[in-house]
């Protein structure tokens, strides 16, 4: 096994369950346990990885209760997605995993929602007592948040501690909230992180124009102040950064800012944001300081 396939191993199995991939009684050949699915594939991974790919072999268990034909289903969009991602040099699993999670969960919520519209239908009126009947104000219903547009950084693992960044375009400091918590809700391992450090840089669209800067350490003292910091050197505008570390036991000093950095720029080079904008000399800064800068 390649130091390089040993690390992403390890830090797979610190952000998700720690049987999430596992090796089998074939050399080369891991066992890949999808989260929060009864499916799992077998991997086999040439000498040479990350340069060579790895080559999706089946699957090694579908559960008791799945539907016909599921199984070669995910297995299908196991070998698509592994096939758009994969780029040599790269470790892929991270990418990996949480495209296929995204995909699945598309399909589940789309079933779901053809479920209840044939409910729907069936539903006989009747009577016309029920015309008197006055439907709720759906202006009063709670928004439902669709899953953010985020971009993952490549994961770092550093004696045991992992570190991985997300960032995601936002306008307004009520929305950079709300996808934290869409986040966190949604999220169990993000949950479980041991500090979620977030950072925005938000310009209003007006006159006077305002900007908003805003930071939370989370528990990791002057992380968040610096993620910022970080944005302001790379002049990024409209939008915010999470970085989520799991730590590992082992204390690592200054060099956890710096991996915080790492991730946090990749998360950002990789989205797009990194195109500074220009700002007007009248602008006025609202910065509120959550942690200890």
């Amino acid at each position: 096994m390649s130091d390089d396939l040993a690390n992403e191993i390890e830090a797979i199995n610190s952000i998700y369950a720690p049987s999430t991939i596992g090796s089998s009684s074939d050399p080369g050949t891991y066992i890949l346990a999808i989260p929060n699915n009864p499916i799992s594939v077998r991997l086999q991974f040439p000498l040479g990885y990350p340069n060579a790919p790895p080559t999706v072999l089946g699957t090694d268990a579908s559960g008791e209760h799945t539907k016909k034909g599921y199984a070669s289903y995910v297995l299908g969009v196991v070998k698509c997605i592994l096939g758009n991602i994969y780029r040599p040099g790269e470790v892929c699993l991270f990418d990996l995993l949480e495209e296929l999670r995204g995909q699945l969960r598309d399909r589940a919520d789309k079933a779901e929602d053809g479920n209840s519209a044939s409910e729907d239908a069936s539903i006989e009126i009747e009577d016309n007592t029920t015309s008197n009947i006055v439907a709720p104000d759906s202006s009063l219903a709670k928004p439902v948040l669709e899953d953010p547009p985020w971009t993952l950084s490549s994961v770092i693992t550093e004696k045991k501690s992992v570190f991985v960044a997300r960032s995601a375009p936002v306008a307004s400091p009520t929305q950079a909230r709300a996808y934290l918590d869409h986040l966190v809700a949604t999220d169990k391992k993000i949950a479980k992180a041991t500090h979620n450090i977030t950072a925005w840089r938000i310009q209003s669209i007006g006159s006077p124009e305002v900007t908003f800067q805003d930071f939370d350490d989370d528990g990791e003292t002057a992380a968040g102040g610096r993620l910022l910091h970080l944005m302001q050197v790379m002049g990024v505008w409209g939008v915010m950064v999470v970085v989520s570390r799991w730590y590992g036991g082992v204390l690592l000093g200054p060099d956890r800012f710096r991996i915080i950095n790492t991730v946090a720029r990749d998360a950002l080079v990789k989205g797009g944001h990194t195109v500074a904008e220009t700002r007007d000399s009248g602008t006025k800064d609202a910065v509120k300081k959550k942690g200890k800068p």
